[in-house]
């Protein structure tokens, strides 16, 4: 999608606040009538995720 500001793009790694699991996003969309992105990782393609469920990984060098 052009100009979408989603946090996250396919194919980034991402945790999952809850369980600290580290996945990867599969797919994401805009829910309309709930005004916020929802996503779907690899690891767990039966469940979806919304923004504030997930944080990035941090890169440690």
């Amino acid at each position: 999608m052009k100009g979408s500001n989603n946090r996250y793009k396919l194919g980034q790694t991402v945790s999952i606040k809850v369980t600290g699991e580290v996945v990867t996003i599969l797919k994401w969309q805009y829910v309309k009538n709930m005004k916020r992105y929802s996503y779907i990782v690899k690891e767990h393609p039966e469940t979806f995720y919304f923004e504030e469920e997930l944080q990035e990984q941090l890169i440690l060098s």
